[in-house]
């Protein structure tokens, strides 16, 4: 059998980072957790609604950049307000829908309704629509949808 999962690397707050990911991301757990013979945390296993991720702490000297990110593809514009919200807490915003969460980790969080605009059937409108989205932080559907249909 194989399996894929990603694995991330913390300096020494995996074990904290996988409690405020499963409770900000529904459907979510932590599945495991490997100890140090001091009793703290070395491998923290996870799934983020269904996706598999480990997390070790593994000292300094490996942060993480907006080079790589988890994309969160969500339902409607009240679930993207509300895992911008936790997930921007402690953290900060950035482009077009990418955040940067208290412990570094880069993040998209995209409404389920952004790929439809963003590829109709008539270019013109997503263009309007993409343009739109390169002012934005957190994605309004609502200002893209409007973009779209005034195109």
């Amino acid at each position: 059998m194989t399996s894929v999962s990603t694995f991330l690397w913390f300096e020494d707050q995996a074990e904290q980072a996988a409690a405020f990911y499963t409770s900000a991301i529904k459907e979510s757990q932590i599945t495991g957790v490997t100890r140090n013979p001091d009793g703290s945390a070395f491998i923290v296993t996870l799934e983020l609604a269904g996706h598999a991720l480990s997390l070790l702490n593994g000292g300094p000297g490996h942060d993480f950049s907006d080079a790589a990110s988890i994309q969160v593809v969500v339902d409607g514009q009240a679930e993207v307000d509300r895992l911008w919200d936790a997930l921007t807490e402690g953290g900060a915003p950035g482009p077009c829908g990418w955040l940067t969460d208290r412990y570094g980790l880069s993040w998209q969080v995209v409404p389920s309704e952004l790929p439809d605009l963003l590829s109709g059937a008539n270019p013109a409108k997503s263009a309007a629509a993409a343009t739109a989205l390169r002012t934005m932080s957190k994605i309004d559907m609502k200002q893209l949808q409007d973009a779209y249909d005034q195109a």
